[in-house]
């Protein structure tokens, strides 16, 4: 399995993602939005950075209990309700996804939105994983 990280010179240098990333002999496995549900399905968290962590958390499970691990994220999307509140803790959220997944990025994307499906959701992750 061989899941490459590019950031051709010709970008901006990436902070906290990877401008594209090249997998050859992988088994794709497509990640569910997580959100900061905790295993009672209520959302926890008061602020974006714990939510996120759940997110994460959440996101980690599912790709474990398929065979991944944190490494083998190729794409991740980011839904935001509140886009300046998340840019503002960006440095602790970055904190968290260093603790949990490591220095590596896959190729991601943060999106505005005006609502979760749970109303008190803050944040969702989406992903996709290559696995050897």
């Amino acid at each position: 399995m061989n899941l490459e990280r590019i950031n051709p010179p010709e970008l901006a240098k990436p902070a906290g993602f990877a401008h594209a990333v090249r997998t050859s002999g992988t088994t794709t496995v497509h990640l569910a939005g997580q959100t900061a549900l905790d295993g009672s399905g209520r959302v926890v968290g008061s602020g974006v950075v714990e939510q996120f962590e759940q997110a994460l958390g959440n996101l980690l499970t599912a790709l474990r209990a398929a065979g991944g691990e944190p490494h083998h994220l190729a794409s991740m999307t980011v839904y935001i309700v509140d886009m300046d509140d998340y840019r503002a803790h960006a440095h602790e959220i970055g904190t968290v996804w260093r603790r949990l997944v490591g220095r590596e990025y896959p190729a991601m994307a943060a999106i505005g939105v005006a609502r979760l499906w749970d109303v008190a959701a803050l944040v969702e992750l989406q992903g996709v994983a290559e696995l050897p």
